[in-house]
């Protein structure tokens, strides 16, 4: 045992003594010359080294360098700039002249990706016949290798055009690469943009086999939380992988087998670009599961527990836009074409479900057209084909909808409608309208629809209870049977809708049911919330009492206006005109058959006085 810790004490003095020696007699800063003569060479771009070199001997063998530079040939700023960078060196190969540098390590780097650090060439340069990469310097009798990067605490500085700058702060790299130009990459980041803040960290295997020609990755994990303004309180958090290619010929961007979950959404599918001045995307994507809910901050308004939850619920404020003025020409469209496919088993939107959803979209410079965006809601269906042209300065929107037996009172308590009505909703129309928001329908779209409902329902207003009860309470001879709820049901209804700018106009009403039927017109107000309908109603069964009064009711329609808040409806009945009328039409009836009977009879001209004066 003494022997053995004798000799790893010798081999550890010798260890010192031979790093000692090295320290001593060979100098780094012999080989500044040669790192920036070689990194130009090989690259173009123009590293500087601020300050001496000087050894770094425990626990790596290491040259360390003060603040260092490396900018692109014409740039008019450095394309990185760090605080400090380590070179990580193997010891042997300093012995035979050559400088293997295991890692390079930056720390504080600041890495700047804008118009002002990309290379250009002077408007006077010569062009001359392209050539490969000179090779090393043989007569410099160095050698040059790196095998590992290492960036930490570093801030990354994102700019196209004269796009808005994008800031990605604290980033951490760790890189190897191997001698055919494959790498494996760890990543971790952070990047805060209107008031939103993104953390991230991935793990990806690099080919750069054939760069520049093709560029390869696969990323094998990818952890992401967003949080901030216009998300859910505890944010959007989800992982995923994917495969990306780059192709420098086409200036196409691949990225195939995606899997990437949000909360507890999911997306699978492919998506590519083509990078040109104006770009070309190609997106298909399928879903088990999208719920757009877990995703925007208030969008679930399904009863009013939920409600009083969110109004609990401290809002985060919406983002600030610089400019200070909402894009809402949808003008960026005119920037790009895309081509997009999405399939849905289930789609949860201001807590409706929807299953099937189907929808097939392309742009072309502005010209975005709906094909396809269709789902089933229950035991129902919804097709919403359309398009909207922003081709010009003011966009404008139409939409041919079409639905079958959907369930209404679910659709008007997600849009905060306080209607309650119920029933199977069929539609077919026209819109159009400048915005595409809940908030623009109400305002400013204008359209035509034909509507039918079947197995309606509409509570807080019983036609049928209130027209009994005009009568009974006018006529001691006639009663109504039983007692009803606060509802007026009927088995189908139909309608023509038009909508102009907020009013929401009904036309040519029917409705019947067993024991009921109408017609009428009416107006809505979406914006005001209020309505004036007036329809004539006739009640066919219910009754018991005279039997010839009862058979007068049973034929005769009522009118019945309601209007006022849809919160608080009023109403108004003529059921004493219409009885008097009908009353008044009787004995004419009477009086004329006895006068044609009794046309010789003394008291025929009193009868027919009596005629003229009703």
């Amino acid at each position: 045992m003494r022997r053995l810790l004798t000799t790893l004490m010798i081999l550890l003095v010798v260890l010192v003594a031979g790093l000692s020696v090295l320290v001593l007699l060979v100098n780094p800063n012999d080989f500044r010359a040669y790192m920036v003569g070689q990194v130009e060479a090989r690259s173009g771009y123009q590293l500087d080294l601020d300050g001496p070199l000087r050894w770094h001997v425990w626990p790596q063998l290491s040259i360390l360098s003060g603040r260092m530079s490396l900018t692109a040939p014409g740039a008019s700023q450095p394309l990185v700039r760090a605080d400090n960078m380590r070179l990580d060196v193997a010891l042997l190969p300093l012995l035979s002249h050559q400088l293997k540098v295991h890692q390079v390590m930056l720390k504080g780097a600041v890495i700047q990706l804008t118009p002002q650090t990309e290379e250009r060439r002077a408007k006077d340069a010569p062009v001359g016949p392209s050539a490969p990469t000179p090779p090393p310097d043989e007569d410099s009798g160095w050698s040059f290798d790196i095998a590992k990067l290492k960036v930490a605490d570093s801030v990354l500085v994102f700019q196209h055009a004269d796009d808005e700058q994008i800031t990605v702060r604290n980033i951490n790299v760790q890189m190897e690469q191997n001698e055919r130009k494959q790498a494996h990459i760890e990543l971790s980041s952070r990047i805060n943009r209107d008031q939103r803040d993104l953390t991230l960290s991935l793990v990806a295997d690099l080919d750069a086999s054939n760069y520049p020609q093709q560029l390869s990755a696969n990323i094998s994990k990818l952890d992401y939380q967003l949080q901030g303004a216009d998300l859910p309180a505890k944010g959007v958090t989800g992982s995923g992988t994917f495969a990306a290619r780059w192709l420098e010929p086409q200036r196409r961007l691949e990225l195939n087998q995606l899997q990437l979950t949000a909360n507890d959404s999911d997306l699978q599918g492919n998506a590519s670009a083509v990078l040109e001045d104006k770009t070309q995307w190609v997106i298909d994507l399928r879903s088990g599961k999208l719920n757009l809910d877990g995703l925007v901050a208030g969008n679930s308004v399904t009863n009013v527990n939920v409600q009083q939850q969110a109004q609990q619920q401290n809002a985060l404020p919406r983002p600030i836009i610089a400019s200070g003025v909402e894009e809402t020409n949808y003008q960026s469209l005119r920037d790009f074409t895309a081509q997009v496919n999405i399939a849905a088993s289930s789609v949860v939107w201001r807590g409706l479900d929807f299953t099937d959803v189907q929808a097939a979209i392309t742009n072309n410079y502005g010209l975005l057209t709906v094909s396809e965006l269709m789902g089933k809601f229950g035991k129902g269906s919804m097709s919403f084909p359309g398009e909207l042209d922003a081709r010009q300065s003011q966009p404008r929107l139409s939409f041919n909808p079409k639905v079958e037996a959907i369930e209404i009172g679910p659709i008007l308590t997600a849009f905060n409608y306080p209607i309650a009505l119920s029933g199977l909703l069929s539609m077919e129309g026209e819109f159009s309208g400048d915005r595409l928001n809940a908030e623009a329908f109400r305002r400013s779209w204008q359209g035509d629809a034909s509507i039918t409902m079947l197995h309606t329902t509409m509570q807080g207003m019983n036609f049928q209870q209130l027209i009994q009860q005009a009568v009974t309470r006018s006529n001691d001879d006639v009663q109504a049977q039983g007692n009803y709820d606060n509802v007026t049901m009927l088995d189908n209804f139909s309608a023509h809708a038009s909508l102009d700018n907020g009013e929401l106009s009904l036309k040519k009403m029917v409705g019947e049911s067993s024991m009921l039927a109408l017609t009428g017109v009416g107006t809505l107000d979406l914006v005001k919330q209020q309505c004036d309908t007036r329809f004539d109603v006739t009640v066919v069964d219910g009754w018991k009492g005279d039997s010839k009064l009862i058979e007068v009711l049973k034929t005769t329609p009522i009118p019945l206006r309601v209007y006022g808040p849809w919160q608080k409806l009023n109403y108004s009945l003529q059921v004493d005109q219409v009885l008097r009328k009908q009353l008044q039409s009787e004995a004419k009836r009477r009086l004329n058959d006895w006068l044609g009977k009794h046309k010789d009879s003394s008291k025929a001209k009193d009868v027919k006085d009596l005629l003229d004066k009703l």
